[in-house]
């Protein structure tokens, strides 16, 4: 079995700076092995095979040293190396390792996808062998030689086999691999991706929120300002009080973005905080009436940031866009799920105290990631009213994914 880092990088095919280097240790050990064990075969055939020669010799290391561009050139590799063991065959010398360099080249072709070069280079070896073995024996050396039994070509039908076999089960796995690591980067471009657009989301979140409030209340102030200091220093130091959260948030976002992975150094808002939105909606001007139905339960971390949110930002376009002095916040805790509800009396007025316009669409993504719905439109009576509801999880972990529905009403 392979370690968990994967499988090694011969059979996978990923070498790096490497890809471009000769295979000069393994085909030197390959060399040395075909050399000294022809040498021992040789000993063990005398009389039987022509003796090893200066030919033989060149024959062998042409067979080994060609798989020098097995990784470059497979095919060249193959054909040289086949070739040079059917000539090697065919001068009557031992049988022995010049099979095991055929064996290396194919391996190397197959694994590199060049199949029908392989099989075809090694057919030609058994063919080769077959005419020599049992017809072309006759006028090729050494004299006096006689065919083999026919039961000999078992053996080697079944060498030829494995070989093959061998490769081709390399060459499938290379391809999962492969797969797998494609997938796995594709998921972790996912993850990037959807952490951007988290980070997105906060940011937009955060600072629509904290400059809506800072933009009413320096119009108060600066209305105020020669009429009615006081009520203007009361404005500034709700300015100076939202700039302070506000910054406090963007900071804790900005050190997650630089440190992933970490556990962020402070809690993540939730709805306990809605006594801060609503405090900071009545420096605004904006009345806030919260209630709640249903029996309070724990909520997930990820859904109380998302409810949080969501309500944070239905006030915001109620600062921003809303002639309403009034809003209504619900909530309604139920069995699997969390119901909110706002509402505001409008009309719209047509101004914008600051934001990127992407409010609805940053709840939408808020509640799709948690496979919630939103529904957001102006009511019959010129207000306007935003739904979410978002599932809790019954084991009281986050839930990411399912299919959103999301609608907006007319």
């Amino acid at each position: 079995m392979w370690s968990q880092d994967g499988p090694p990088r011969w059979l996978t095919g990923v070498r790096g700076r490497s890809a471009a280097r000769l295979p000069w240790a393994s085909t030197l050990l390959l060399g040395v092995v075909v050399m000294a064990g022809s040498a021992i075969a040789a000993r063990g055939q005398v009389g039987d095979k022509a003796p090893l020669d200066l030919f033989a010799r060149l024959l062998l290391l042409v067979a080994v040293a060609v798989l020098l561009l097995r990784h470059r050139h497979p095919v060249v590799a193959v054909f040289v190396s086949s070739a040079a063991a059917m000539v090697y065959l065919g001068a009557g010398y031992p049988y022995g390792p010049v099979f095991l360099a055929v064996a290396v080249g194919c391996f190397s072709a197959v694994v590199a996808g060049h199949r029908r070069a392989a099989w075809s280079a090694v057919g030609m070896v058994w063919v080769g062998h077959l005419l020599v073995a049992h017809w072309l024996y006759r006028w090729l050396p050494p004299s006096g030689d006689a065919a083999p039994p026919w039961g000999q070509e078992v053996g080697v039908a079944a060498w030829v086999v494995a070989i093959v076999a061998a490769s081709e089960f390399v060459r499938v796995r290379r391809e999962q691999w492969a797969a797998q690591r494609m997938e796995r980067a594709a998921a972790e471009r996912r993850r990037a991706d959807e952490e951007r657009l988290r980070m997105a989301r906060e940011l937009h979140d955060v600072l629509a929120h904290s400059i809506s409030v800072i933009n009413v209340q320096a119009g108060v102030g600066l209305a105020l300002l020669d009429s009615d200091p006081e009520q203007a220093r009361t404005a500034l130091t709700t300015i100076k009080s939202a700039s302070k959260e506000a910054l406090g948030e963007v900071r804790q976002v900005l050190d997650t973005l630089r440190t992933p992975g970490d556990a962020p150094r402070a809690p993540a808002p939730g709805l306990d905080r809605l006594p801060e939105l609503v405090e900071q909606a009545a420096s605004t001007g904006l009345t806030v009436t919260v209630t709640a139905d249903g029996e309070r339960r724990a909520v997930p971390p990820g859904a109380d940031l998302a409810a949080f949110r969501i309500v944070q930002e239905a006030l915001t376009n109620v600062v921003r866009h809303s002639g309403s002095r009034t809003a209504q916040v619900a909530i309604g805790y139920e069995p699997g799920r969390i119901r909110l509800r706002i509402d505001d009396e409008g009309p719209a007025t047509g101004t914008d105290a600051g934001g990127s316009g992407n409010g609805l669409a940053g709840m939408r993504e808020r509640a799709a990631a948690l496979g919630g719905t939103i529904e957001a439109g102006t009511r019959p009576d010129g207000g306007f009213r935003v739904r979410a509801e978002l599932p809790l999880p019954a084991d009281g972990s986050d839930t990411a994914g399912g299919t959103p529905h999301q609608k907006e009403t007319p």
